[in-house]
């Protein structure tokens, strides 16, 4: 699989040819924090490479480091492999009792509606997919 690597307004891009599927009004994204630009390189390509997503990126900004996985958002089967993806390398955080944080898919139409903080209210989430006490899947 070729996978092409680009920066492109301080994010670190990996794409792979199916990204060109991605329909504009179902496209969204998973996003997650990690522990260094060195690690979010690593995952992102990892999880473009691995056929978990066809796009990913990742941008540092001292405090922190976003990793993004996009998928179409009514792409069932892409949600699992991404979310399976996060769960085989941890990706996902878990509370002090162990129970998973139920994180948000994101449309890109919800971000270029500037729906940020309190004005964005997800219409997918992990819970959707996982039993968020045991991870088990739903279906």
């Amino acid at each position: 699989m070729t996978i092409k690597t680009r920066m492109l307004g301080g994010w670190n891009r990996y794409i792979n040819p199916e990204a060109a599927l991605f329909d504009r009004e179902k496209c969204g994204k998973w996003m997650i924090f990690c522990q260094g630009p060195d690690f979010a390189q690593q995952i992102c390509r990892a999880a473009v490479a691995d056929g978990a997503v066809a796009e990913s990126k990742w941008r540092s900004d001292m405090k922190s480091v976003a990793c993004v996985f996009y998928v179409n958002g009514d792409d069932r089967a892409a949600h699992k492999r991404v979310i399976r993806f996060f769960l085989e390398h941890d990706l996902i955080p878990k509370t002090k009792n162990g129970r998973l944080y139920n994180i948000s898919f994101k449309f890109d139409c919800q971000t270029r509606a500037n729906e940020y903080g309190e004005a964005f209210h997800p219409k997918i989430t992990l819970a959707d997919f996982l039993d968020l006490e045991t991870g088990a899947w739903k279906d």
